[in-house]
């Protein structure tokens, strides 16, 4: 979709800037604190989108400083649009206005008083979900997962987008659009509800919503008795943790023993349960020889713990059963023998 009016490229002072205040991430905290929230919180949403100061997004966030603090500027120019009302707001290149006024601040050698931007007039808003969606779902500098699904459900349910409009501005397949608009609605339904408080909203859970998602998980989850709320609470309480791990939950909550080990200790300890080779089949799969490479092994390494309990009065069992090997196994010598 061709942009309208044609815009005009300058510096503009940084101090005449406003943040777009439903960029995702910052209208996160617009929705806790209001307007007026503390420039801190907001360099903290551009930049990490949590307070752990790790992952892809600090990386990127990092980097992106880096780079503009070694070039002295921009290559690649923000986006502003002129409001009716003389307002220029960022519709592209919140970080990076962001990071001028940091560096401003801490009096990092360099113009950081403008920076470079495209302006437009008064544009409407669709070319601006336009902008938006090319720059931040498919482009270089992507939104977290939570903060795009929360956008894209917001152009669906609020804007009413069609899903075809939505991939004509920003590619992907309709699948992956559903799913994402389906799992931030059951996590603002089913998980939010559930906290003391929204600080303790975790938006980094969101991938375990979109396994939720998934036909054979949800079947899996209702099949055994639970539902969307139980679901939540796993992830709350940490019993899916990491969260691909929720894509294990069918095999999980088949197995009454993993499932008990699950729903007390997490699926990363009932995964062992599964995972566990059956021992009966190994060992009859096993050859000969490999069977007694093992158990000359065994009996070279034996603790002394062990062998007080094999001489013992309630290990009469154990002993027949080493006696029966001893004698099958000098007979099979003796066959080799002869």
């Amino acid at each position: 979709m061709p942009l309208t009016p044609t815009p005009a490229y300058g510096l503009l002072p940084i101090d005449g800037l406003k943040l777009d205040y439903r960029n995702p991430r910052i209208a996160r905290l617009i929705e806790i604190h209001g307007k007026d929230v503390p420039a801190e919180q907001i360099a903290l949403a551009l930049g990490s989108g949590d307070s752990s100061g790790e992952g892809e997004n600090y990386t990127t966030y990092f980097s992106l400083k880096s780079s503009i603090k070694t070039q002295g500027g921009l290559i690649t120019p923000i986006i502003v649009n002129r409001e009716k009302n003389g307002d220029l707001v960022v519709i592209e290149g919140n970080t990076r206005a962001q990071i001028f006024r940091e560096l401003r601040e801490a009096g990092v050698p360099g113009n950081w008083d403008s920076i470079p931007a495209i302006l437009y007039d008064d544009l409407p808003d669709e070319e601006i979900h336009s902008i938006r969606l090319q720059a931040h779902l498919v482009g270089p500098r992507p939104w977290e997962p939570y903060s795009k699904a929360k956008y894209l459900n917001h152009l669906y349910h609020e804007r009413y987008l069609t899903i075809e409009q939505i991939i004509e501005y920003c590619g992907g397949k309709q699948q992956e659009v559903h799913r994402y608009i389906s799992a931030y609605q059951d996590m603002e339904k089913y998980y939010r509800p559930i906290l003391d408080s929204d600080d303790e909203f975790d938006p980094s859970r969101f991938s375990g919503f979109v396994e939720l998602q998934k036909s054979n998980i949800t079947k899996a989850i209702l099949d055994a008795g639970f539902d969307k709320t139980d679901f939540s609470n796993w992830i709350k309480d940490d019993l899916i943790y990491p969260l691909w791990t929720a894509r294990k939950l069918p095999p999980i909550l088949r197995d009454d023993q993993a499932r008990e080990i699950f729903l007390r200790e997490g699926a990363q300890e009932a995964l062992k349960v599964l995972d566990a080779p059956d021992t009966e089949q190994a060992l009859s799969s096993a050859s000969i020889v490999q069977l007694a490479r093992e158990l000359a092994r065994k009996i070279g390494s034996l603790p002394y713990d062990d062998l007080m309990r094999l001489r013992g009065a309630t290990a009469e069992d154990d002993r027949a059963d080493l006696y029966d090997a001893k004698e099958h196994l000098e007979s099979l010598l003796g066959d080799l023998e002869d």
